[in-house]
């Protein structure tokens, strides 16, 4: 959520920011409730005032003996009882005030980055850096990896469909194997780097994905349990974060750093016609999430360890990738900054994302009221928080089934995780 005070005291600076992400957000309406709150508050506090005085003035005179039944002192108790009932007017009104600004500004994302690049959309993104070039594979006749996976029997699209729909796959035999061992071998990695593992509800509440930031916008991507006010974990980022939604942390418990295992449901709303084959766009996947939750001195330089820390899993797997800078119009919702991590897949040609790590400032620390206190400090300060995937587990096989793939139609196992199964190679 944005600083309603930042919105009042520059809403130009805002408006330019907003602006940068190509979409028309219109200000007016907050700023003109804020104005009218603001005014109805002052009146407010006026007239408690005034009640105040006439509650303190009538007790004087009856302590001084004056008769209650009094002309001066029902003349007061008369003045008491209209401002009691104007203030019994007021505050609903102010309450219906404030409910509208907070509705307002939940629907506003987060404002780019000084450093984020300026763009209209994904074609004007930037390429920060390659690795593995040594490793790339190209003109070779490469299956994609649901064919390969479907020919050695690890991938089942069709019988999902029966049981649940399109968009949902069955992992046999080795392919389940191989997916828990990702999970394994991810967790390990990220629990070294320092990251406190967390096995999450993945029944979530309302309040919690408007902490960050996928309700209200994102309701048509996410799959809800109505009658229990239970959504279906589109992300651990929700979970994790909203640990500590509405607390107070001490200064000395921060950063903190959380990874987790969940599967994941989205309804991949307005996606339909991209990737209907394969492992990339599925109603139901399953992903190795970070999340940090750091003092705003530190958060910059935060989110580059991060990005090191997904792109640790891909060079130990030896999977070529690049990293590529959201620009302004291909900003998600709650981000500032974000860095996208693209694994090469032989078989188009092409490198698709397999995850996102995203600074989102004080943003979600702000929805979800997650503030810290500095020792010997007055007040408190909101946290920045950072996510993510360290990886998506599907899209690491799929490019695995690809990169690994033989000309005997064959699939190696990457070395490294080869301890974490009974066997080195996937084949019929």
């Amino acid at each position: 959520m944005l600083d309603l005070k930042q919105i009042r005291e520059n809403p130009e600076f805002v408006r330019d920011r907003l602006d940068r992400r190509g979409e028309g957000y219109d200000l007016a309406p907050i700023l003109a409730l804020d104005k009218q709150q603001r005014e109805l508050q002052k009146t407010r506090s006026q007239l408690q005032a005034r009640s105040n005085e006439i509650g303190k003035a009538i007790g004087q005179k009856m302590k001084g003996g004056v008769d209650p039944n009094s002309k001066e002192v029902t003349t007061l108790k008369e003045e008491g009882n209209q401002v009691k009932t104007q203030l019994a007017e007021l505050e609903p009104q102010e309450k219906e005030f404030i409910a509208e600004i907070n509705r307002l500004l939940l629907q506003l994302p987060n404002l780019p980055a000084d450093s984020t690049p300026i763009g209209a959309n994904e074609t004007e993104n930037v390429e920060i850096r390659r690795w593995g070039n040594e490793y790339l594979r190209e003109g070779e006749e490469i299956l994609p990896h649901w064919e390969i996976g479907e020919k050695l029997g690890i991938l089942d699209f069709k019988r999902a469909v029966k049981i649940a729909q399109s968009r949902f796959v069955n992992l046999i035999g080795k392919g389940a194997a191989l997916e828990r061992a990702l999970i394994n071998f991810m967790l390990d990695r990220q629990t070294e780097a320092g990251y406190v593992e967390v096995m999450p509800p993945v029944l979530i509440n309302t309040q919690s994905l408007t902490g960050t930031g996928q309700l209200p916008k994102f309701a048509e991507e996410s799959f809800q349990c109505a009658e229990d006010d239970l959504w279906l974990t589109p992300t651990a980022e929700v979970p994790l974060t909203n640990l500590y939604r509405e607390e107070i942390l001490e200064v000395a418990e921060l950063p903190i750093y959380h990874c987790a295992y969940t599967p994941c449901f989205r309804r991949e709303a307005g996606s339909y016609g991209k990737d209907t084959r394969g492992l990339i766009r599925l109603h139901q996947f399953n992903k190795v999430e970070m999340v940090k939750l750091v003092s705003p001195d530190t958060s910059t330089d935060e989110l580059e360890a991060m990005v090191k820390n997904a792109t640790a899993i891909l060079e130990a797997l030896k999977l070529p990738y690049r990293v590529i800078e959201l620009c302004t119009g291909d900003l998600g919702f709650s981000a500032a900054k974000c860095y996208d991590i693209e694994v090469w897949l032989p078989s188009a040609g092409k490198y698709r994302e397999i995850s996102s790590c995203s600074n989102c400032w004080d943003f979600q620390g702000r929805r979800a009221n997650i503030r810290f206190k500095e020792a010997g400090k007055k007040g408190t300060k909101y946290v920045h928080t950072l996510n993510g995937s360290g990886l998506a587990i599907g899209r690491t096989m799929s490019a695995i089934l690809e990169n690994y793939q033989q000309s005997d139609g064959t699939v190696k196992i990457p070395e490294v995780l080869q301890p974490y199964l009974n066997f080195a190679v996937l084949e019929k």
